[in-house]
């Protein structure tokens, strides 16, 4: 026992001669350079896990994000359809969602309509552009209720469906405006639920983000929510085929300024989700 106390003692007292040894004088200069040698390392920690403060703005993000340009609303449907009627609902929508997008009457554009083929399966997915804003979206809805085809095209696609969903989007100013193209192509749409109070900071990255992405004509057009579920991106992408797709994404990495742009994105994310699509054959974007 008498040797385990002079040993502690001991120990104590080396301490003792430690703390002696250095000034109170030289403490803060050592603080100092302990912190400075420090400081890059932890900066570089917290700025992967943290989010750069945004200063407060005085205007709403749509009127900062959104095209000037125009005042198109853009309508996103999701339609899960029951296994065994995917092809019986293909083939309705491709009889009347076109006449739809050719009649002059309604202020609205098909921008594509397409089956999910990568993600979630016999899920039809469906742009809508509406030119006008949200007068043009309740026009259209209040000459659908008299459109007595679309009454039955409705009825019948009920019985066919396990769920759906749509979301009101605007387009990002940045993005290129999505038109029709020839094909084939495949598309993928990466859909990004953002942490909220972060919209703007997204917006900032890419619209430096989407120049790496343009060299192949990939890029379709970018939306972010207005109603629906909240702080939600979807970008949409064109290919070849996948394998074309793998080839234009690796080649992003090598140019310079990409991987700190997507390093300082990936904080602003919560979920994230792909789904690689195939054009139905009336759609625009084939």
């Amino acid at each position: 026992m008498a040797a385990r106390v002079l040993r502690a003692g001991g120990a104590a007292s080396a301490g003792c001669v430690l703390r002696r040894a250095a000034p109170c004088s030289l403490l803060p200069g050592l603080r100092r350079l302990t912190s400075s040698n420090n400081r890059p390392r932890e900066d570089s920690w917290l700025k992967s896990l943290f989010v750069r403060k945004v200063d407060p703005r005085k205007d709403a993000h749509s009127n900062l994000l959104a095209k000037k340009e125009t005042s198109s609303l853009y309508k996103l449907q999701f339609h899960n359809v029951k296994p065994e009627c995917l092809e019986a609902y293909n083939k309705i929508c491709q009889e009347v969602l076109p006449k739809i997008h050719e009649d002059k009457h309604y202020p609205c554009t098909l921008v594509g309509t397409w089956n999910t083929w990568y993600g979630e399966q016999d899920q039809a997915v469906h742009l809508w552009r509406y030119e006008g804003g949200y007068p043009a979206l309740t026009e259209v809805m209040n000459k659908l209720r008299e459109n007595q085809e679309f009454i039955e095209f409705r009825k019948a696609r009920s019985n066919m469906l396990l769920s759906r969903k749509n979301q009101l989007l605007l387009e990002f100013s940045f993005w290129n405006e999505p038109v029709p193209r020839s094909g084939p192509n495949i598309y993928e749409l990466r859909s990004y639920q953002l942490r909220p109070g972060t919209m703007i900071e997204w917006g900032n990255y890419w619209a430096r983000a989407v120049r790496f992405r343009q060299d192949n004509n990939e890029a379709v057009g970018g939306f972010f929510s207005q109603i629906g579920q909240l702080y939600m991106v979807h970008h949409l992408w064109a290919y070849k085929d996948l394998q074309t797709r793998e080839d234009i994404r690796n080649a992003a990495w090598h140019k310079h300024g990409w991987e700190e742009l997507v390093y300082y994105t990936v904080p602003l994310i919560q979920e994230m989700e792909s789904r690689i699509m195939i054009p139905l054959k009336t759609s625009p974007l084939q």
